[in-house]
């Protein structure tokens, strides 16, 4: 528990939860599933310190049901469910008294709260419980909130905080290293894993979704006609694209390797100059992922050479599933994403043969933060994804990006999918909300907490639920 020994220690006064529905221009496919719309969680939180200063902050999230929670539930039931966890959590953190620093807030409140009542919500709900991935998207909306009002009340950017001088505990009280790895934490706080001058432009991956068209022989007439690109070829010369994220299916390898060199033969062409795959969890043999590489390496090297990484061919649930991926690692460097829910699991994949980490502030902003000091602790190398982030969701994915020291920039693809929805935030902050040259502009991310300067953007929430 966070000892309240810091003047700059503060509680959660006020809560308040916002509802945003967004629509997509192109589906988006995930998995078995594909998503049509969602639901964006905003979060206010107001702060208050013991003098009785405040600060108010935002957090938000895209509800991206299809991704945290994959089943054959109704979509309507799992959507619903996770809005009301949503308002479950505020609930408690209306009730949750204790003061500290964002980080030591948040980790208590999941070690202490978030666990207990997700599992008293599921034993209510009955059926198909909701997966921890899930109850942390609802938690992050709070999380991020409560880091931005942090910065806000001291009036301080929230990534100059992470340090002794505002955290009363050190990372040992957080974390623990991998035995015989030599690792301590004694002594270290989160400051001490950043990079300490962040830069104001990234590197911008595009994501290839799998019903997305690569040739005009694929296009079938319903595509959208706004002015935005359809085909592949026209989002990189438009965009100045140079990494693409490409969507596979998993369960098909002759389609998995037609779509990898239908985009690898594209690349070569175009300039791109890195390519990932993501399997979207639905290998279960390594040797599926091995015979795809080693078959692109034999017949197609110069794409299988601009290949960066692999990400999560494997099921999410890394404890039931303990599947040993050095074969895969040996080939190419494995990333976590979805499984990689907090540091334990990075812990357990280093163990069974995972390369690095996709980090992702859909987790909770404090989650990605220790995931983060524990990977690179450990040698491992990191990646911040996407999960489509519009509006304010962007503002912290890509600050966690530029403050990771990733190994190639950051995926950002909201602009893809529903570019309309952010258009008051991009009023303030173009670059973040348009690729241009391959990359993002943050330079317009200024002042206290994440520097969303919410006050000049012109968007109207309606009543919080």
């Amino acid at each position: 528990m966070p000892n309240p020994s810091l003047s700059t220690d503060a509680r959660v006064k006020d809560v308040a939860l916002y509802l945003l529905p967004v629509e997509t221009r192109v589906p988006l496919k995930f998995g078995s599933e594909t998503l049509l719309t969602v639901t964006c969680a905003r979060a206010k939180v107001t702060l208050e310190d013991r003098d009785g200063n405040v600060g108010v902050g935002w957090g938000e999230t895209p509800l991206s049901v299809q991704w945290v929670w994959p089943s054959s539930v109704p979509y309507s039931e799992r959507h619903t469910a996770l809005i009301d966890f949503c308002k479950i959590l505020r609930d408690e953190w209306l009730k949750f008294e204790e003061a500290g620093h964002p980080v030591e807030l948040s980790h208590s409140f999941q070690t202490n709260v978030l666990h207990e009542r997700q599992d008293q919500f599921n034993a209510d709900r009955g059926g198909e419980p909701m997966p921890y991935l899930a109850g942390l998207v609802a938690a992050s909306v709070f999380d991020q909130a409560i880091h931005d009002a942090y910065g806000v009340l001291h009036d301080v950017d929230i990534y100059q905080t992470y340090n002794s001088q505002f955290m009363s505990q050190d990372l040992s009280q957080f974390l623990e290293p991998a035995s015989g790895s030599g690792v301590s934490f004694a002594g270290k706080y989160p400051a001490d894993f950043l990079v300490e001058q962040a830069p104001t432009e990234l590197p911008v991956w595009h994501l290839v979704g799998g019903l997305d068209p690569i040739s005009e022989d694929e296009l079938t007439g319903a595509e959208p006609d706004d002015g935005y690109p359809v085909l592949l070829k026209d989002w990189i010369e438009r965009d100045g694209l140079e990494c693409l994220k490409i969507k596979l299916r998993g369960n098909d390898s002759a389609w998995d390797y037609e779509r990898l060199l239908a985009i690898g033969e594209l690349s070569l062409q175009t300039g791109v100059k890195w390519l990932t795959t993501d399997f979207n969890c639905t290998v279960q043999d390594p040797q599926y992922v091995n015979d795809i590489l080693d078959r692109l390496a034999a017949d197609h090297k110069a794409i299988y050479d601009i290949i960066l990484y692999v990400e999560q061919p494997f099921p999410y649930d890394l404890e039931t599933n303990r599947i040993d991926v050095h074969s895969v690692s040996e080939r190419k460097p494995l990333f976590l994403d979805e499984s990689a829910h907090d540091w334990k699991f990075v812990k357990l994949g280093l163990e069974l043969g995972w390369s690095g980490v996709a980090l992702k502030t859909c987790k909770t902003q404090t989650g990605a933060l220790l995931s983060l000091c524990w990977a690179k602790a450990h040698g491992m190398p990191l990646m911040v994804q996407d999960l489509t982030n519009p509006m304010l969701a962007q503002v912290p994915h890509v600050r966690l990006a530029a403050h990771a020291g990733t190994i190639m920039g950051v995926e950002s693809n909201g602009m893809q999918f529903y570019p309309e929805a952010s258009a008051p935030e991009q009023a303030i902050h173009p670059g973040l909300y348009q690729r241009r040259h391959g990359k993002l502009d943050l330079s317009t991310l200024k002042g206290p907490g994440f520097g969303y300067r919410v006050d000049e953007i012109e968007r109207e929430l309606g009543d919080p639920v």
